[in-house]
């Protein structure tokens, strides 16, 4: 039985009834995709130029603490790529699902099929997942050519991190924008979390910069373990128990976040 009371078909897998709003989010991404190019592609690519290349010839490593990078560019690199795929999915989760919600009211259509709201989240979030590992591959493609890889294992790695980044995001994020009446929170979620996330958790210096208390702060926000687990493994210099330990956080974050998400939305829009 769907979520809204219209029957499930008998043997209907939780795959199958997702892989029904494939054609939907293709011809949703077909009509949208050239809006993305900008902030998705390009953006990052100026960062990278400005930031590691230009501003990076100022920056001596041998006087700088880069945890063992052997250059600016290759100790900004991955934490440009964690906080860009944060953005990304931030983007994706944040008016988007409050616009099917409550303007173009697609969610209400889908609910009102043998759709379950898990069966609506779970494509949704497949969608930023499949935004996020665009973007990221296509930042990783780039970022190959200035060299700043320790292997090609490492590369690989960071690029599986950012995916659990990502998710980390923007799951609990989806449960945030499905309980909201207006999109007014939005700007407080950039403004509080998203820009001091970018500037303040290890992706352009290390956060033993900051004073104590600040450092304290930047140690339990996901972005940071997110860029500390892509940095160790661009620069292969992977340490098992703190690697562990993002990964547990994390996926932890991602897990709480998908329960709350489907929670939320079922209250918003069955209940």
């Amino acid at each position: 039985m769907g979520t809204s009371g219209v029957p499930t078909a008998p043997g209907t897998s939780r795959a199958a009834m997702v892989a029904r709003q494939a054609d939907y989010w293709v011809t949703a991404y077909r009509r949208t995709w050239r809006g993305s190019v900008f902030t998705s592609f390009v953006t990052p690519l100026f960062y990278v130029v400005a930031m590691g290349v230009l501003l990076g010839r100022y920056i001596d490593p041998a006087r700088a603490d880069l945890q063992g990078a052997p250059s600016y560019l290759a100790y900004i690199a991955p934490g440009l790529v964690a906080a860009h795929v944060m953005q990304i999915a931030t983007g994706e989760v944040t008016w988007p699902v409050l616009g099917k919600i409550k303007w173009d009211r697609t969610y209400l259509g889908m609910v009102a099929t043998p759709l379950r709201i898990s069966d609506i989240v779970a494509a949704h979030l497949l969608f930023v997942l499949f935004r996020v590992a665009t973007t990221s591959a296509a930042f990783l493609v780039v970022l190959a050519f200035f060299d700043v890889f320790a292997s090609p294992a490492g590369a690989l790695g960071a690029f599986a991190a950012t995916l659990l980044v990502g998710m980390a995001f923007a799951t609990p994020l989806y449960g945030v924008s499905a309980g909201l009446k207006d999109q007014s929170a939005f700007a407080v979620i950039y403004r509080v979390m998203i820009v001091p996330l970018f500037l303040f958790s290890g992706a352009f210096f290390p956060i033993s910069n900051l004073p104590a208390p600040l450092e304290a702060v930047a140690v339990v926000t996901p972005l940071w373990h997110g860029v500390d687990l892509t940095r160790m493994l661009t620069l292969g210099t992977l340490e098992p128990g703190p690697a562990l330990v993002h990964l547990a956080y994390l996926g932890t974050l991602t897990a709480l976040g998908w329960w709350w998400s489907v929670r939320r939305l079922s209250r918003r829009l069955v209940h």
